[in-house]
């Protein structure tokens, strides 16, 4: 466990859901085995997150879902491969049912009984996520299932952190985000909520960023540090 600065108990924990909640590696073999490189699904979930961000900035708007797709041929191209239409249609409807990581649901749970209000907030889809977090079995445990589609900006942008705390009627710094990004961490915390990193294997925070209150190597971890606050 990382020694972090104090921070306020907070009212409402926001959860990022890719990688954060969910295991994207059954998805990573699939892709790369397709394209035929070790670095395919990387270089394909980095090329998502900088277009979902080319779209907010330049003030457009597609899903993450058609956004993924189109990023998904520039990978193609990139690699030399074309991945069969039917192989490619599979691949990137495996996000849609993901396994939860071993720790998720422990944590979640820990929270839930412990009187946290939790939700999910994700760059994803609306019907992606329910799709999700209904094929994770992880619905339960979220008061509210919360897409940027309803903004139609990405995060790291300060629209969808709140659009969230505007739908629960939640103060920023009463609000904590919980992401295994350290984009999603500087998002949050120059919105002005409290943030905890969930140091996932090869996930790492920015260095011009302020840092987050909490960090641990699960959500467990993360819980009870909450818990014990």
């Amino acid at each position: 466990m990382h020694t972090n600065q104090t921070f306020n108990k907070p009212r409402l924990l926001l959860f990022d859901v890719n990688e954060t909640l969910l295991d994207l590696s059954g998805m990573k073999s699939r892709m790369n085995k397709a394209i035929g490189s070790d670095f395919a699904f990387t270089h394909w979930f980095t090329l998502m997150l900088q277009y979902s961000l080319i779209e907010t900035v330049t003030g457009q708007y597609h899903s993450f879902g058609e956004i993924g797709n189109a990023t998904f041929q520039m990978v193609e191209a990139i690699y030399g491969q074309q991945v069969p239409d039917q192989e490619a249609k599979e691949i990137l409807q495996l996000i849609r049912q993901l396994p939860p990581h071993p720790d998720v649901e422990p944590g979640l749970k820990m929270l839930q009984e412990a009187g946290f209000r939790l939700v999910a907030l994700t760059n994803g889809a609306d019907e992606a996520l329910q799709q999700q977090m209904e094929s994770a079995g992880l619905s339960g445990y979220f008061e509210m299932l919360l897409s940027v589609d309803s903004v139609r900006k990405f995060k790291p942008a300060p629209e969808p952190y709140k659009y969230a705390l505007d739908a629960l009627g939640v103060k920023p710094a009463e609000a904590m985000l919980i992401a295994a990004h350290g984009w999603d961490m500087t998002g949050a915390l120059r919105a002005g909520l409290q943030a905890a990193f969930i140091a996932r294997p090869g996930k790492t925070l920015y260095p011009l960023a302020p840092q987050p209150q909490l960090t641990g190597e699960s959500l467990v971890a993360i819980a009870k540090r909450l818990i014990n606050s």
